[in-house]
């Protein structure tokens, strides 16, 4: 028997808005799209949510130093806050608008799922919560966040967990598929490598140092770095870009590269920045060249975490990703949001809230049937800190 409008349970409720919302919502998704959006040049998007939050009726939103737009829920005086974050930056560093298309199937932009779609999510059941007027159970804390992806160096988590340093009890982030939750961090150190000699002509000056092939000897001192081997852990490492030179008749005076060592282990990581270290000065040692490392990026691994509260947290995620799906959730690990309110004690978890292909590519694409779905999961681990 259909319900009658006035004995609407929650679920009822949240069920007809989410059904009523979905054309609104595919246009949030393609008005978010169309606002570039590069780590560290998120102010457009950031403006935009701040002036749309503040068209749906919310107050106290605010744009913080690390362009982070910010909604404080019920936050003054309170130490136990539950923070709900998406990323507004994407890896594209294009400053003119995407357009975002479809097929009937998919909905196709660069930046599209990660995490356009996710944000959009946020949004919607934000704007839930302000019309009906749902009330918090602790502070609350939403966050269209800056700086999650590559250099961005997560300087948008950081700068909440600084803000509100001490009052966050627990921290989720919407972020990725709805096939699995990330539980745990990898954490990163990432470096620009530098290689200087005297160079010369490649005829009259033949013998001299050339710093590409300086280089390219401590790359390969690199790859033969063994990592550890702890059960339980994943540790990696990689040279993504190198370049240098002048010309094919010149000896090289100088070259770099950027490299990265991974791990969701801390002493892990710390291994690899020893091996890095001696590998260094084994090449400064020699004489021929110089070599100076500048640090780009440091991402923590995950610090002592309250087991009991964080598999709560763990569970009650999965289940409601597969209550909504009817797909299997796993658990992952990834470098995310996660990483620094982790490595300071405050559970985490990343959840998904679609399906797709093709992240960090220009052909990026979500499943429109996804949307809907994704939707409920958000607006679930959301509701659990409402009052019902």
């Amino acid at each position: 028997m259909p319900c009658v409008l006035g004995k609407m349970t929650t679920q009822d409720k949240i069920k007809a808005y989410c059904e009523n919302e979905i054309e609104s919502f595919h246009d949030l998704l393609a008005t978010l799209v169309a606002i570039p959006a590069p780590s560290h040049h998120e102010e457009k998007r950031a403006q935009f949510c701040k002036e749309w939050l503040e068209k749906q009726g919310a107050e106290g939103v605010y744009i913080d130093e690390a362009k982070n737009c910010v909604y404080p829920i019920a936050c003054e005086g309170k130490d136990d806050i539950v923070v709900f974050m998406a990323h507004t930056d994407t890896v594209f560093p294009d400053t003119d608008p995407f357009e975002m298309t479809s097929d009937g199937k998919r909905f196709y932009a660069p930046g599209v799922g990660d995490d356009t779609a996710c944000l959009a999510a946020m949004l919607t059941v934000t704007k839930y919560l302000i019309h009906h007027d749902v009330k918090p159970k602790c502070g609350i804390l939403i966050v269209a966040n800056s700086g999650e992806e590559g250099l961005g160096n997560l300087k948008g988590s950081g700068q909440i967990m600084r803000d509100y340093q001490g009052r966050i009890k627990r921290f989720y982030t919407f972020d990725g598929y709805y096939t699995h939750v990330i539980c745990g961090c990898v954490g990163s150190h990432r470096y620009e490598v530098e290689c200087l000699t005297e160079g010369g002509h490649s005829f009259s000056a033949f013998g001299k140092a050339n710093a590409i092939a300086e280089l390219a000897e401590l790359i390969s001192d690199l790859y033969r770095i063994e990592i550890p081997e702890k059960p339980g852990t994943k540790t990696t490492y990689n040279v993504g870009t190198i370049e240098g030179g002048t010309s094919v008749n010149t000896i090289a005076q100088q070259a770099k590269m950027l490299y990265e060592y991974r791990s969701d282990d801390l002493d892990c990581l710390e291994y690899m920045k020893q091996q890095f270290t001696k590998a260094l000065e084994r090449a400064n040692a020699k004489g021929t060249a110089r070599f100076q490392a500048n640090i780009l990026g440091v991402r923590p691994c995950s610090g002592k975490v309250d087991p009991k509260e964080h598999e709560q947290m763990i569970a009650r995620s999965i289940s409601i990703s597969e209550a909504h799906s009817g797909i299997p959730c796993h658990r992952e690990v990834g470098s995310t949001d996660c990483n620094i309110p982790m490595s300071m004690g405050v559970p985490s978890v990343c959840v998904g809230t679609y399906t797709g292909g093709g992240t960090h590519t220009r052909e990026e694409y979500v499943d429109i049937a996804s949307l809907p779905i994704g939707l409920r999961i958000c607006f679930d681990i959301m509701l659990d800190y409402f009052e019902p």
